[in-house]
């Protein structure tokens, strides 16, 4: 009858209309336009340069305190919370940390474990190096900030975002060692990261060239590596590009108006900053859940080890400012202008990775270079 067949057209519509009101992008994507990308899954780039059961090796937390002028700050980060985000984390990471303040004389702090997903959680030997280097140099850098662990189940797209989600509701940094290759449609899930009071930081990828996300987010501060040389006593001999840093333009990503001064290129390019990357001068990290058996402490680089220690930057500014910053780069990029950037960051100017090469002022390896946290922290 008539009647039926008007009623089964109102109802598909009904559905149909509900479906594109809900969105079928998952990840929280309002428009339901980009689909997740299929396969995509982060990396986190850490690497290990030696392991010894009886020896400390890398650079001690108060050498780099030295190096990049944190040392200089007053305040320790107090009052701020800085949310770690990773996959599988780590059962011994309250233990590992206790260990390591030890040996370095830090203050202890307990570490606030969230699992936003629940579910059974299972081990991964390299996710727990990248989560005890994250944990334990953020601390060593902001030692008065409480760090949040947000532990996704996996290294899938959904589970990081939903993590990425919880974290940015409850700390005014949020750092993310891991990324993936650029995918078509990234821009529509770039609100993830343009958030009030909320700065991310990003590790620009360890495989010497090209652009990889969310570092290369608009909304995200990425951090590129350098090789860093001292003395024993942390003064700063040297610091150079290190070849496995990732750079270059976004293959989606156009051009945030606070690079027009830096880049002419059209598109968002990374990285934005640069820290200490190279593990042949890397970071000591404890780790007994690394899979290395009573090799627990090991030395380990990576674009990695700088975006946590870059958040404990701003959190250190952010405790002295009273307010939070949102998404930090625009602040960065007016203090990097060219007739400024060398009071508030090292520039570096020699190097190259697999693509490009450093040059004087911003460039495709490590950005506007490392921090002079003396200068950068007060003027942010």
């Amino acid at each position: 009858m008539w009647y039926r067949s008007l009623l089964f057209s109102l109802a598909v519509l009904l559905a149909c209309t509900a479906l594109l009101l809900t969105g079928c992008g998952g990840s929280g994507d309002p428009a339901g336009q980009a689909p997740v990308p299929s396969g995509w899954e982060a990396r986190p780039p850490v690497h290990i340069q030696q392991v010894g059961p009886a020896a400390l090796s890398g650079y001690t937390p108060q050498q780099i305190r030295h190096a990049y002028g944190f040392d200089t700050l007053p305040g320790t980060g107090s009052g701020e919370v800085i949310a770690i985000v990773d996959a599988y984390g780590s059962s011994t990471i309250q233990s590992d940390l206790n260990t390591f303040c030890t040996q370095f004389g830090l203050p202890t702090t307990t570490v606030q474990i969230a699992y936003p997903q629940g579910g059974k959680r299972r081990s991964n030997a390299g996710w727990a190096l990248e989560t005890s280097l994250d944990v334990e140099w953020a601390h060593a850098m902001a030692p008065g900030a409480t760090i949040l662990l947000v532990v996704a189940n996996d290294a899938s797209f959904n589970s990081l975002l939903t993590c990425v989600d919880y974290a940015a509701a409850r700390a005014g940094q949020v750092s993310m060692s891991w990324g993936g290759n650029e995918f078509a449609g990234e821009t529509l899930y770039d609100f993830h990261f343009n958030k009030t009071g909320v700065t991310f930081t990003a590790s620009s990828g360890d495989s010497g060239g090209g652009a990889q996300w969310p570092a290369v987010s608009p909304y995200v501060v990425s951090v590129g590596g350098t090789s860093l040389s001292l003395d024993s006593a942390g003064n700063r001999l040297s610091e150079t590009a290190w070849s496995g840093s990732n750079g270059g333009p976004s293959a989606y990503e156009d051009q945030p108006a606070y690079q027009t001064a830096s880049q002419s290129t059209g598109h968002r390019t990374m990285p934005d900053v640069s820290y200490n990357a190279n593990p042949a001068t890397g970071f000591p990290v404890y780790c007994s859940a690394s899979g290395k058996g009573s090799r627990a402490w090991v030395q380990v680089g990576g674009t990695s080890a700088g975006a946590p220690q870059w958040a404990a930057l701003l959190a250190r500014a952010n405790a002295a400012r009273g307010s939070r910053l949102s998404s930090a780069d625009a602040a960065l990029y007016a203090l990097g202008s060219p007739t400024s950037l060398g009071t508030y960051f090292l520039d570096i100017t020699s190097g190259t990775n697999r693509s490009y090469s450093c040059t004087t002022g911003y460039d495709l390896v490590t950005g506007l270079g490392s921090p002079r946290a003396g200068a950068l922290v007060p003027a942010l």
